[in-house]
């Protein structure tokens, strides 16, 4: 018989991040689900900083087409600042990530055009149905963006146990002005990710790799 710990296991060994998704509605009820489970991870104090905004229907749609016209015009303005830099391991990674991406789409690595039009998806949300905008209070600071990223994950993971899939976007905060403005978000809160969500379309190459992940090793520095 499985034990808890192997059925947690599978599940996140089959969360991925989505980059093509099928127009399909998520229920209402998969949706409540969802967040019920999420909202039960750790914080700071139990704070629970987390606040979200979930599109459905027509309001994803009209989302999607005001993003994509702010990005032709904006630059991007982030309410945190995102990393200075990629080096060593981390820069490794995130270019096999790359590399990986645009291989299951033949997209030579040289094909400038054909990787910024792969990277102009995210603003299409890659056609998902509903998108979730997580927000913390700026007073709270990092540790406030530390116990979301714990309900990202736990979001995330919820929906890969109903085989609903789902991609963490952080290309979306760092137009946060505009996200602001359409969501009518209080200045006071940090805008800090999107996830869209909805059901993979599975016969899109974009969907056709994983990434991988460090052994224990490279993680863990053990001590006595």
């Amino acid at each position: 018989m499985s034990t808890e710990y192997d059925t947690l296991d599978a599940v996140f060994a089959a969360r991925f991040s989505c980059r093509a998704f099928r127009p399909d509605p998520v229920a209402q009820d998969d949706i409540e689900r969802i967040i019920a489970l999420a909202r039960r991870v750790p914080s700071w104090c139990n704070a629970q900083p987390w606040q979200v905004v979930i599109t459905r229907g027509d309001e994803t749609d009209r989302f999607r087409r005001a993003l994509q016209l702010e990005v032709e015009s904006a630059s991007h303005t982030p309410d945190i600042p995102f990393p200075d830099s990629y080096s060593g391991v981390y820069q490794a990674r995130r270019r096999t990530c790359g590399f990986q991406l645009y291989e299951s789409l033949g997209i030579d690595r040289a094909d400038r055009g054909g990787r910024n039009a792969q990277m102009m998806r995210n603003f299409a949300l890659f056609d998902a149905p509903h998108v979730a905008i997580i927000t913390s209070p700026a007073e709270l600071g990092p540790y406030g963006a530390m116990d979301c990223g714990g309900f990202v994950t736990a979001f995330t993971v919820a929906a890969q146990s109903l085989g609903i899939a789902t991609i963490p976007q952080a290309a979306i905060a760092s137009y946060a002005p505009f996200v602001h403005r359409h969501f009518d978000i209080a200045e006071d809160r940090l805008v800090l990710c999107a996830i869209s969500f909805g059901y993979g379309d599975m016969s899109d190459p974009a969907n056709g790799f994983r990434t991988e992940r460090a052994e224990i090793d490279e993680i863990v520095d053990w001590r006595g």
